[in-house]
């Protein structure tokens, strides 16, 4: 099947252009998400628009509040928690499969990307660090072959994204190093574990972050 933007339905990529907004950070934890704002935005009609609310909503990365508002779910500790939980079980477990089935050209792929990502680092792009870190663990993990985990991470980062960008807006980019080097130097050893490891404490640190974040907001 070919998934490229010009040959998908128009409520598939209007539901992608919302679910990346999101996943970015576009919008701000406790914001209303409306759909005349979101057919301005994008120039396209409010059909497609509202399916891809419609299918937001049930992967709850929005919210329905009374007087049918939309809004974008605020984090609590205890969704963290239960968030971080469910990451650290499964991530690891991607990046370990993946590992075991990537060939050299995935590997540079992912090398690439994370020289962008540093270079956002070192610049305090605040939209360039998200992008770049995301892309470093989706096409990592896509490597695994586990549609049933893919799935379950792809929701757990559609609710992490907006937290992880106020930190960022918040605290800049230097608060958040990661252990992609790390990750990067097990997967040229071909350790599978160590880069699942490398991971896990990726994610940990990440969580720690958006967990201080809110303990001080």
């Amino acid at each position: 099947m070919d998934n490229s933007p010009q040959n998908l339905p128009v409520h598939e990529v209007v539901y992608r252009q919302i679910r990346e907004m999101i996943l970015l950070g576009e919008f701000a934890p406790g914001q209303p998400v409306t759909i005349q704002g979101l057919v301005q935005e994008l120039g396209v009609g409010m059909t497609p628009v509202r399916e891809a609310i419609r299918r937001l909503t049930a992967e709850g990365a929005l919210e329905f509040q009374g007087n049918r508002r939309i809004i974008l779910p605020q984090m609590t500790l205890a969704q963290l928690d239960e968030i971080a939980f469910a990451r650290l079980s499964i991530e690891p477990r991607l990046a370990y499969l993946a590992t075991s089935r990537m060939s050299g050209t995935d590997y540079q792929g992912l090398y690439d990307t994370d020289q962008a990502l540093n270079v956002a680092i070192a610049n305090g792009n605040v939209a360039d660090y998200l992008k770049y870190n995301y892309r470093f663990h989706h096409d990592l993990y896509q490597q695994s072959d586990a549609h049933i985990l893919l799935s379950m991470s792809a929701s757990l980062w559609l609710r992490i994204g907006p937290s992880l960008r106020v930190v960022l807006g918040r605290y800049g980019t230097a608060s958040l190093p990661d252990k992609h080097q790390e990750a990067l130097q097990a997967m040229r050893d071909g350790d599978p574990q160590a880069v699942a490891q490398a991971i896990k404490e990726d994610l940990h640190q990440g969580h720690e972050a958006i967990r201080q974040s809110l303990e001080n907001a």
